[in-house]
């Protein structure tokens, strides 16, 4: 079986061919609206709650977090940073910040190597679970900034060197994210100016 198209009157047609059957099928191509959020930090508020363990490489994430709201124009007191011991407090930090209604995103930054003992997986899986339960309970995007590895190295690599900076990849999702909801709020709800409600 193949498949031949051919453009006309406007319209996509597709012919489909069996062999010993022909039989023709007309398809529309549909063109369904694309939303997607920009990258523009202007009017947003966001929080990041980190890690301070492994702070050698938790410190790297924050600067490239910063900088990414800094370049997509962030105000310097439109972003608070909030510290927590380690990587399993993050989400608890992560859903104050987020029904505190003064953040439109939290991002969630920390370092999780693993070691000897099954002692990673706990923290790890807990910590990414936690995360993802605070965006779904409390209705603010919360990012996954935790950089997760097996080799001290492979988390260098990823706190600003060869596989770029997981900090800053976060907090560029969460400036994407922040711009479709608050688009898509606007859209349901007419001259709404936030995206969510308890912001203030």
């Amino acid at each position: 079986m193949f498949l031949r198209s051919c453009l006309f009157e406007s319209w996509l047609h597709i012919l489909i061919f069996a062999p010993g059957l022909l039989c023709g099928a007309e398809v529309t191509i549909l063109q369904p609206v694309i939303h997607r959020g920009k990258t523009n930090a202007e009017g947003f508020r966001f929080a990041i709650v980190a890690s301070r363990w492994n702070d050698f490489l938790t410190s790297k994430l924050i600067d490239g977090a910063i900088d990414a709201l800094a370049s997509a124009g962030a105000a310097d007191n439109d972003v608070e940073v909030f510290m927590v011991p380690g990587a399993f407090e993050l989400p608890l930090a992560a859903q104050k910040a987020a029904e505190s209604g003064k953040f439109d995103a939290v991002i969630a930054i920390g370092v999780v190597i693993r070691g000897e003992t099954p002692h990673f997986d706990y923290v790890a899986g807990e910590a990414a679970k936690g995360v993802s339960n605070v965006s779904l309970e409390t209705g603010v995007p919360v990012m996954f900034g935790v950089v997760t590895t097996n080799t001290v190295e492979q988390a260098i690599n990823r706190s600003g060197l060869k596989a770029g900076n997981k900090g800053y990849e976060a907090a560029m999702a969460a400036v994407e994210v922040a711009n479709l909801y608050r688009e898509m709020a606007s859209t349901e709800n007419k001259g709404r100016g936030k995206a969510f409600p308890h912001v203030v």
